[in-house]
């Protein structure tokens, strides 16, 4: 207990430390999930130089287990330590350009998350130190107890250090959390693949840039397999459209914005179209991807700036922030938030509306060749006291031919079927299939066949309309045929012109 005078005032202060047992399980519920805790852990191994991550996983046994080595620089026993302090950084002092820290509490609050036992052994230049916290040991004595252990073989950790001269081990027990309570057997063990499943497309998603490096490359293993980047920019692709970087100036350094607006789903594989949309898609997807470090932060959405739509869901923005600005973005303990700064703000407003027109005109401009009556579509666009409509083209050049070929009384007929397709025409229903993702919605011919059939009889009609032979390649390929590229109309029409040569 202490005293002191102030303005004639004798004041009381007395030192009044947390509860060990209430504090140590309150940092179990930060908001971690499988995930974002991994995430948090590999975040130190990065910080200590690490080039290789392993998680190591045994989710088959009765006493499950984790394990993250990493081949970093390590920790001497003091260094450890103060590493399982929790609050073992102040948030405020300053940090190098590459710590992905910030107060402390990351390998802590992380771990406490999903285990209630969490052992660290590290290795620094040969020596080996290991401590460890167990919340039930804790809450037993109600003290801050942090065990050192010796070596002992029974603990997995001490295998994986075989062979290192640095390098560090976080290992997690009594895995009461990432269990979902459920009791052992073959569920349980579904359950837990069916979270580091969705651990794993995140980490391959968070760390990309580390992973894509030329130089002090990470390489990511999950029991053993290496793990590929998942870069949301498609920055790569010839088809995503780039614009210039924008630097914004600000007190605490500047922040960096390259925005991208993606390929259509027609220029991108199946397998690459869905890793790119996420578990939740793209319409969610689409947005601010805020990079602290290189370490993706914010994956989507659009910080209340705009709505996300069907036709801006191409846009996404990666913004670059320095760790000195932590404070004034709000990045939070588990880094899986932040807030815009009020002098960011007004700026990434104009550049998300110039993107994003510039993701509409990539839909638009497919839309429009479909309509264009130049290129004799199958389908026109017609405006009709301010409301859009699409009728049945009955002017294409097939339809047309169809309908001389008929008898007089059946041509009527035969126009008034077209018409009918054309009013029963399910908006409706296209439109929820779009909003529930677009690239599920496919037209054109189901198979190969199918085409070959279509530009064949087009192909008649138009020889025998008086086209020559040397101008059907070009003629054919202007018609516009929904679902089906201008490479594959041609290629059917070489096929087509080989045969009648």
């Amino acid at each position: 207990m202490y005293k002191k005078e102030e303005a004639g005032q004798v004041s009381r202060e007395i030192d009044t430390p947390p509860n060990a047992s209430a504090l140590i399980e309150g940092h179990r519920d930060f908001g971690y999930d499988l995930k974002t805790a991994l995430a948090d852990v590999i975040d130190n191994s990065i910080s200590a130089g690490a080039t290789s991550v392993k998680l190591e996983v045994d989710t088959s046994s009765d006493d499950p287990w984790l394990a993250i080595v990493d081949n970093g620089t390590g920790m001497s026993e003091e260094e450890l330590i103060e590493a399982m302090r929790l609050g073992s950084k102040n948030p405020t002092d300053a940090r190098e350009s590459g710590d992905l820290g910030r107060f402390g509490l990351g390998l802590k609050s992380a771990s406490f998350s999903q285990c209630r036992s969490l052992t660290v052994l590290s290795r620094k230049e040969g020596v080996t130190s290991c401590a460890r916290w167990d919340l039930d040991h804790v809450a037993r004595r109600n003290t801050w107890a942090l065990e050192l252990l010796g070596k002992d073989a029974s603990l997995p950790c001490w295998r994986h250090l075989e062979g290192y001269t640095n390098g560090t081990v976080v290992l997690w027990e009594k895995l009461d959390r990432l269990s979902g309570g459920q009791e052992p057997g073959t569920y349980r063990q579904e359950h837990m693949n069916s979270q580091l499943a969705d651990a794993e497309a995140h980490l391959r998603l968070v760390f990309h840039r580390f992973m894509e490096r030329l130089g002090h490359r990470l390489v990511l293993t999950l029991n053993g397999r290496k793990l590929r980047p998942i870069d949301p920019m498609a920055s790569n692709h010839k088809a995503t459209q780039k614009d210039p970087v924008e630097t914004i100036s600000l007190l605490n350094g500047n922040v960096d914005v390259l925005c991208h607006t993606l390929p259509h789903h027609g220029k991108l594989s199946p397998e690459d179209w869905e890793e790119l949309g996420g578990s939740e898609g793209y319409l969610k997807s689409q947005g601010f991807y805020i990079y602290r470090g290189d370490r993706l932060i914010i994956a989507g959405g659009w910080l209340g700036l705009t709505r996300q739509s069907e036709l801006t869901k191409l846009c996404r923005v990666r913004v670059d922030i320095p760790n000195s600005m932590d404070s004034d973005w709000k990045i939070d303990v588990k880094k899986a938030s932040a807030q815009l700064p009020p002098a960011v703000r007004s700026r990434l407003k104009k550049i998300v509306e110039r993107l994003a027109s510039t993701s509409k005109r990539t839909y638009q401009s497919k839309g429009n060749k479909l309509v264009d009556r130049e290129m004799n579509p199958i389908w026109n666009r017609e405006i009709r006291d301010s409301n859009v409509m699409f009728r049945p083209n009955l002017e294409h050049p097939v339809i047309v031919d169809y309908l001389k070929k008929l008898p007089k009384d059946f041509q009527e007929g035969f126009v008034q079927c077209v018409k009918l397709l054309g009013i029963g025409l399910p908006i409706d229903t296209i439109f929820m299939e779009l909003s529930s993702g677009s690239d599920s919605l496919r037209s054109g011919p189901e198979k190969r066949d199918e085409l070959k059939e279509v530009i064949y009889q087009l192909s008649d009609v138009l020889l025998d309309g008086g086209v020559e032979i040397s101008s059907l390649m070009s003629v054919v390929s202007n018609y516009a045929i929904p679902g089906v590229s201008q490479s594959e109309v041609r290629d059917v029409v070489g096929n087509y012109i080989l045969e009648k040569s």
